[in-house]
């Protein structure tokens, strides 16, 4: 099995890279580490890119990358997808920090990404915005997420760390609650992208710039019920769903199985489980506002 240790970034196709640029680096606070034509790299303050904006005539995430352990095998990670039927390609795109990927697509169609050499991109570029620190985790909606869970950890070595009913599932390749998730939709595209924070006074901060900004916060803060992150959700200028947060749930010790224990928890230990599909979306604050389901049939 490949074991996939960490997401690294997310790649947008946009009719208008340069409102994404301006929301990327004005808002959430990524750094414009590079161009290449039809093409912008914004990395976190800290120098990981984080996100790839490609010129395109429709809105969609077309790639997610991981970084797998710098001694895993091309060669060997290609004959493990090929056993499940995957075809893969060796390439390298250009990504500034990111010289060389094995790539193939995943069972919704979007195309996975997996390297293992790196190195940071920016220069350590001062930032403006929210400042994030990384990229957390992409959701996508899918007509059968049982499907993409049994490719994620049979193929991925993913772990589900919680399902809400049967029709949302979060999964995580490291100690972070989830770094993809899964939930039941007619029309198969990206749910939310989600920027992780350092603390719940960088959260304030961060919901602070969207008021100066003018920026609806469609949902929160609120504390969510899986992974227990305190969140607040936008839309960005392509009217995706975008999330900034803190304080997600970390699985310290796989072997013990259970997260690492907080005051805010209603179980002790808190462990994987399915959450009843009415008591899950959030431990306190308000509830979503109709924007939030906006074009979530």
């Amino acid at each position: 099995m490949i074991k996939v240790l960490r997401i690294g970034h997310a790649t947008f196709e946009t009719p208008d890279i340069e409102k994404a640029i301006d929301h990327y680096t004005q808002v959430i606070g990524l750094a414009l580490a590079g161009r290449d034509g039809k093409r912008a790299f914004l990395a976190t303050k800290i120098g990981q890119l984080a996100i790839e904006l490609v010129e395109g005539s429709e809105c969609r995430c077309s790639k997610l990358s991981f970084e797998v352990a710098p001694t895993a095998d091309f060669a060997d990670m290609k004959k493990q997808l090929q056993a499940h039927g995957v075809p893969s390609d060796e390439r390298s795109d250009g990504v500034p920090g990111m010289p060389h990927a094995l790539t193939f697509q995943d069972p919704k169609g979007t195309t996975v990404e997996l390297f293992r050499d790196w190195s940071t991109i920016g220069n350590d570029q001062q930032v403006v915005g929210a400042g994030a620190l990384k990229l957390g985790h992409v959701a996508f909606a899918v007509q059968d997420p049982k499907v993409l869970a049994e490719f994620y950890g049979s193929v991925l070595g993913f772990r589900i760390s919680d399902w809400i009913g049967d029709f949302f599932v979060f999964m995580r390749c490291n100690a972070d609650h989830h770094a993809v998730n899964f939930i039941t939709a007619k029309n198969v595209n990206m749910h939310h992208i989600a920027f992780e924070l350092r603390d719940f006074s960088h959260l304030q901060t961060a919901c602070d710039l969207f008021g100066q900004r003018r920026i609806p916060i469609i949902w929160g803060p609120v504390r969510l019920g899986p992974g227990h992150n305190v969140a607040a959700f936008h839309r960005d200028h392509d009217d995706w769903v975008v999330e900034v947060y803190c304080e997600l749930d970390q699985m310290k010790d796989e072997e013990l199985g259970y997260w690492d224990p907080r005051p805010w928890h209603r179980e002790r230990p808190q462990r994987p489980k399915v959450w009843p599909a009415d008591k899950a979306a959030f431990m306190w604050g308000p509830p979503p506002t109709p924007d939030f389901f906006r074009g979530r049939e």
